[in-house]
């Protein structure tokens, strides 16, 4: 699952789509441990010389002035502003991160291009890095001035600016501290060759039967996602509280249809269900998720989890809650014998496995521009990009429908076999393909996949298909209340890929994606998010997808690993040449 583990609205260390968190040991007994960095932003096309769309400027969100009253999510409209106009333009100001890198390159944003490489500052700039991260700069407090150096030498510019936290709901997220506490790599081994296997080996005999003490005037709990009253207040808590972009101009709307998904994949557990209760009000104002994974890391196959979800009402976040939630759903693991995670978060922390980049192919432009995620190109014209974006009335790929029951024997083999080509991906058992893949038409069930096989009408075989599954986000402050309906890329796999050279393939992938497009426009999608895994670089151009302002960094708890490509060249750019690392598709 892309999501992410942890992609949390909470974010006390270390930016959608999709982000996670890892577990603690469970012989750490710090309180004042910080969670790893959880918050996954939303990604939105880039345009250095865009257009500026002021119809939705952010607000400073209210604070909720009490759990126990209604829950805000401060989503009040502009005042004056009538729907759709819009308002008088406004001097824009420089993000913390343009000002960091016009510090540190000694450029304008304008002139300083994106670059991986190493980074090589003096003491003044590094001081200036602190000065604009308190976090970091109280986290590295002590240490010389050749161990801060030693540090950074292994970060890259685009790194650094990564790990920043710029969401007022965000604190700043490099809690290193932490880090070097858990049974992760460290920034030192960035980079080296690594022997496959775990960091540490958990005595289950060492894990506490119980759970910790929760704070005062709240309560552990084990949510019940069967009973509609319970999963509704996990949608509520959610809706409220959970991840919303860097300019807090959208916010993940996850549906009860999509949690039931998204949470009750075959192997789930309730344990897995961590929820906080106010005593007194009975109110949900914290939660906590896991679904179990197989996954293979190269040649070794690992049973873990995926955590999700991680969600603390915004008024108790200096109640250490996440800590505590993430410390509880770690023991719950260890003892169910789950020693290891897969988790991505769009900031750094020690350290990732690999790196992926969001990018975006716009379905319905013209309202993504009006809710401001998608710029206006400088030099082009709302009817150019209109007309850029103008997708055919019907698909081409003969033999191409909806995915059914009866192909999910013959998908689970293109699939894995597919995956095979990549150095991590998840193993799908047949249960899992059909729950992932197949959208079950029942009363109050919305469809959240959508899936499609071609059959080769000669001999009925199954020979390529795609899926995408739709995850909406709010536009907040939106007079019209105004969703946008973003289709994310999930599975696919083809023959062609087995029996044609790279070329046909490319082809082939083309062909599949445009017609993938095609049913996202049929089915009202305003746009199709797509990351650099599998073989994406090979169609996002051709597709006309744009590169968004997001990147996913994936993480192993507990199990070290070589790094793996991510589908981006050192100028983060999508290339067909760095592709075969990452095939895990995170919710």
């Amino acid at each position: 699952m892309e999501s992410q583990w942890l992609r949390s609205t909470l974010a006390t260390s270390p930016t959608t789509p999709r982000v996670f968190n890892t577990f603690p040991s469970s012989e750490s007994r710090n309180p004042h441990h910080l969670p790893p960095p959880t918050m996954s932003s939303e990604s939105k096309p880039v345009d250095d010389k865009a257009t500026a769309q002021p119809a939705t400027d952010a607000a400073t969100s209210p604070t909720v002035e009490d759990v126990d009253e209604d829950q805000s999510s401060g989503d009040e409209a502009h005042n004056g502003a009538a729907d759709g106009a819009a308002p008088a333009k406004k001097k824009k100001k420089k993000s913390k991160k343009k000002k960091l890198k016009e510090a540190l390159t000694g450029t304008s944003s304008a002139e300083a291009s994106s670059s991986s490489s190493k980074s090589q500052f003096n003491m003044e700039q590094l001081q200036t890095l602190l000065s604009m991260n308190p976090a970091l700069r109280n986290e590295l407090a002590g240490k010389s001035e050749a161990e801060l150096m030693d540090m950074m030498k292994n970060l890259s510019l685009g790194d650094i600016l990564t790990g920043l936290s710029t969401s007022k709901n965000q604190k700043d997220m490099s809690s290193y501290k932490f880090w070097q506490t858990q049974p992760v790599p460290s920034f030192e081994e960035k980079g080296k060759l690594a022997e496959d296997g775990p960091i540490k080996i958990i005595d289950v005999d060492r894990v506490p039967k119980e759970p910790s003490p929760m704070v005062e005037g709240f309560e552990w709990v084990t949510m019940n996602l069967q009973d509609t009253a319970e999963l509704q207040e996990v949608y509520e808590l959610l809706s409220n509280h959970y991840v919303e972009d860097g300019e807090a101009m959208f916010r993940f709307n996850y549906s009860a249809s999509f949690l039931n998904w998204a949470l009750k994949a075959p192997g789930w557990r309730d344990i897995w269900h961590v929820g906080v209760r106010a005593t007194a009000s009975r109110k949900l104002v914290a939660f906590i998720s896991g679904v179990p994974v197989r996954l293979r890391v190269r040649e070794k196959t690992v049973n873990s989890i995926e955590i999700n979800f991680l969600c603390v009402h915004k008024k108790l976040r200096s109640k250490r809650l996440a800590p505590t939630l993430i410390k509880e759903i770690t023991r719950r693991c260890y003892l169910n014998g789950i020693y290891q995670a897969i988790y991505t978060a769009g900031v750094i922390l020690p350290t990732p496995v690999a790196t992926c980049r969001y990018y975006h192919r716009s379905i319905d432009w013209e309202k993504l521009y009006d809710v401001g995620f998608s710029p206006l190109p400088h030099g082009s014209t709302r009817q150019r990009q209109i007309m850029k974006y103008k997708l055919p009335e019907r698909t081409a790929t003969q033999g191409l429908r909806p995915m059914q029951v009866k192909d999910v024997d013959a998908v689970q083999d293109l699939l894995t076999r597919y995956l095979q080509r990549s150095q991590m991906a998840q193993e799908f058992s047949k249960e899992e393909i059909e729950h992932w893949l197949l959208h079950k038409e029942t009363e109050g069930n919305e469809q959240v996949v959508w899936s499609y096989v071609v059959e080769d009408p000669s001999s009925g075989k199954i020979t390529d298909f795609f899926s995408f599954y739709c995850l909406e986000s709010t536009v907040i402050r939106d007079r019209g209340n105004r969703n946008v309906r973003a289709a994310y890329l999930y599975y696919y796999a083809t023959e062609t890929a087995f029996t044609g050279e790279k070329k046909e393939l490319k082809a082939r992938l083309n062909a599949l994606m445009k017609d993938c497009l095609i049913l996202a426009k049929k089915a009202k999608f305003d746009v199709l998010n797509a990351l650099t895994l599998l073989d994406n670089p090979m169609f996002l151009e051709e597709q006309k997808f744009g590169a968004g302002d997001g990147q996913l960094h994936y993480y192993l708890y507990n199990y070290r690993t070589t790094p793996l490509l991510g589908g981006v060249d050192d100028k983060n750019v999508a290339s067909d040449k760095h592709t075969g690392g990452v095939g895990v598709v995170m919710l």
